[in-house]
């Protein structure tokens, strides 16, 4: 992790002074690893887990399902420890929960024939109730009403197992991904029969559609023929979808329950009997039922039978990400995508997750959580948008891996690590050309996270910190001559200056090729050419701006304002602060939110602490006020653009009955963000770096985006 710590500058000339020491330093932290391998590999995994898991504490190892009583003897040979069996249904629920909670695009709906097949659903933040269809052996159906509240409600004995063993008797074939490949290449038709064959046509007087199955493997009683396997498969895979898809949309109207989550071994990310089970939930529920799945079924268990053994340390205290660095994506169930990939047992192949420095919520602003979609551009569905940003991140990655090999000069193995970063991240964006879906919706600020991911796994926290350094130290030196320009305008032409100064401050944006490469070419490039740069107000793409100058003359002052802020340097010194400082001076209360942790050039919230205390002992006006009037807090813990904030800057936010909300930058206010209503006042403001996007939005590049929303009544 990178760590920053100020000098103490007491008595010394700081002209040439660095303005904090950076450090890279070691931490102890909380990652989950699940694995997903084939019965017939228990031993290697098993010396795995002797060799690097086990140590003298370890006397219990927790286990679940059938394996917990099939390999319990072989187990506790192999370890010397005790198998622990947990209830396959208590941990089925714990994991389902666990991902809910934790992972935004963990449930998707399936659509066959859609550009999109799979359509990611957003998590509300009440994940309760739900009805858990679990399809194994046979089907148990769940209702879910609290973490610990749940009971069964029903089932059936015709499941996954009366599809492999009459799948083998018909079919002789015993594997079960066999009997799948069998069934994704029949013709059902030529076993069932349909409503036209037995009307002629469409029953119209029941509404009934022609080509519904009348009778599974209704044909085989007339006709005098032989019937492939796979068209036998197919028509068993059909049945036994359906039937299943009915007893859970019965059992969801009698419960009056709306969400329905399909898991166990049958399901497998299999397309056709996804497409079965979401064709029969839509036909019975009539389409006010949706067939939903989950990215992680296959993990459900073993997340849930980790909880129990680590119930003493509360994991549900914590918020946990997934690592798109060292977890799989899902895979295509199109041959045409990924000739392969039907040969993989599941969905995933290994998932990491990381516990997060802080627990998460929603902002307490948001008019509306549970329909809070944060990314303003899917790029799954946007093909156009998709090809462009992935070209985008391919083309910044050399530079990328220089800047992360130069921010440790004295590593032997710095280039070395930068080398890896580079590989691993250039086969992630290949991976997601060809299946966009592979973790969810893809959006900019995904492609963003799994960067930081991937520099993080080589150890290279935060590859911008030596830049940040220089510039934060070089914006510091100009901050009183900004003040004492702004202090000699007018009112009105000083919210002119401050607007423009905030606008100007956000040119500064390594993460922006456009911008980057100037700073590369014009060392001299500062505050006074950035304010040049930006379009004019009038030319800007858009500018919903004069009713914020309204309300600032006019009305009462603000009780408290949350800016979220953006880039180190001068984007905080020169454009934010002023503006805290004429907040202040209004006599509102201002609450800081930036970065816990490194993400390109932004501020952190330590490096913002270091900035605050220094621009307070040089200013008269902030030292006027007590300290508590601007508050420096951690917004977020992993990138700038995570959908949720750090509960204590939620809480703090609700305690100041904060009433303005300043979202500043093309990662906080365009990328995502854009279309967010809140409750309160509200002004997203930012500078488009970006030829592609400005041309997209009507504009050119340095147009600027000025969005002051005042909630409607």
């Amino acid at each position: 992790v990178a760590r920053v710590r100020s000098f103490d500058h007491s008595g010394k000339d700081i002209e040439n002074e660095p303005l904090y020491e950076i450090s890279v330093q070691e931490e102890i932290t909380a990652r989950l690893h699940f694995i997903k391998f084939e019965n017939t590999y228990i031993e290697t995994c098993l010396d795995f887990i002797k060799d690097h898991l086990v140590n003298t504490e370890t006397k219990v190892i927790k286990a679940t399902g059938g394996g917990a009583y099939k390999f319990k003897d072989l187990i506790e040979k192999k370890l010397g420890l005790k198998v622990d069996k947990e209830d396959v249904m208590t941990c089925l629920i714990k994991g389902c929960n666990f991902v809910l909670r934790n992972i935004p695009h963990e449930v998707f709906a399936y659509q066959k024939d859609s550009d999109t097949e799979f359509r990611f659903q957003t998590n509300h933040p009440n994940i309760f109730p739900y009805l858990l269809v679990n399809i194994g052996s046979g089907v148990s159906i769940v209702k879910v009403e609290t973490e610990d509240k749940f009971e069964w409600i029903g089932g059936s004995s015709i499941g996954g197992g009366t599809f492999w063993g009459l799948g083998a008797l018909l079919t002789k074939t015993k594997k079960f991904d066999e009997l799948l490949q069998l069934a994704s290449k029949g013709q059902h038709t030529n076993v069932d029969m349909l409503v036209k064959d037995v009307y002629g046509g469409a029953y119209q007087t029941l509404g009934l559609s022609g080509n519904l199955i009348a009778s599974s493997f209704g044909k085989s009683t007339t006709a005098d023929k032989e019937f492939s396997k796979e068209d036998m498969a197919k028509s068993l895979l059909h049945m036994i979808s359906n039937d299943i898809g009915q007893l859970a949309c019965l059992y969801a109207k009698l419960h009056n329950l709306d969400k329905i989550y399909f898991g166990g071994f049958f399901i497998r990310g299999h397309p056709v009997t996804m497409r079965t089970i979401t064709y029969s939930i839509n036909f019975f529920s009539k389409g006010e039922v949706q067939a939903l799945f989950l990215r992680h079924e296959g993990y459900l268990g073993a997340i849930g039978a980790f909880l129990k053994g680590a119930e003493q340390d509360n994991p549900n205290q914590y918020s946990w990400g997934e690592n798109y660095a060292g977890s799989s994506g899902l895979m295509s169930t199109s041959p045409d995508v990924y000739p392969m990939q039907r040969t993989r047992s599941g969905t995933f192949d290994m998932l990491e997750m990381d516990r997060l420095e802080r627990p998460l919520v929603n902002l307490p602003l948001l008019k509306d959580p549970s329909t809070y979609i944060p990314d303003t551009v899917d790029l799954t569905d946007d093909a156009m948008a998709r090809k462009y940003w992935l070209t985008c991140f391919e083309e910044a990655l050399d530079g990328v891996a220089k800047r992360a090999a130069a921010s440790q000069p004295d590593s032997i193995d710095a280039l070395q690590r930068a080398e890896k970063f580079r590989q691993k991240y250039w086969n992630k964006l290949q991976t997601l050309r060809q299946q966009p879906f592979a973790y969810g919706t893809l959006t900019v600020r995904s492609l963003l996270d799994t960067r930081e991911h991937c520099l993080n796994e080589f150890n290279f926290p935060d590859p911008y910190s030596k830049v940040k350094q220089k510039e934060n130290g070089i914006a510091l030196k100009c901050f009183q001559s900004v003040i004492e320009s702004l202090d000699s305008l007018g009112w009105e032409e000083r919210q002119f200056a401050l607007v423009k100064g905030l606008l100007a401050g956000n040119v500064f944006d390594w993460g922006a090729k456009a911008v980057s490469d100037v700073l590369e070419s014009e060392p001299q490039f500062g505050f006074e050419e950035a304010k040049s740069k930006l379009q004019g107000i009038g030319r800007s793409v858009v500018v919903v701006g004069s009713g914020y100058c309204v309300s600032v003359r006019e009305g009462p002052p603000h009780k408290c304002a949350l800016i979220f802020a953006d880039n180190s340097g001068i984007d905080i010194i020169l454009g934010v602060f002023p503006f805290v400082r004429e907040l202040l001076s209004r006599g509102t209360e201002v609450i800081l939110a930036c970065n816990s942790g490194p993400a390109l050039n932004d501020v952190t919230y330590s490096e913002s602490l270091i900035v605050t205390e220094r621009i307070a002992a040089m200013d008269p006006v902030i030292q006027l006020f007590p300290w508590g009037r601007v508050r420096a807090r951690p917004s977020l813990t992993q990138t700038s653009r995570s959908s949720r904030l750090d509960k204590g800057l939620a809480v703090l936010v609700r305690e100041r009955k904060t009433d303005l909300v300043i979202i500043e930058g093309m990662g906080r206010a365009i990328h995502t963000n854009y279309y967010a209503a809140l409750k309160c006042e509200s002004l997203k403001l930012a500078v488009i770096k970006n030829s592609w996007l400005a041309d997209r939005l009507g504009g050119k590049i340095f147009s600027v985006i000025f969005k002051y929303e005042v909630p409607c009544k």
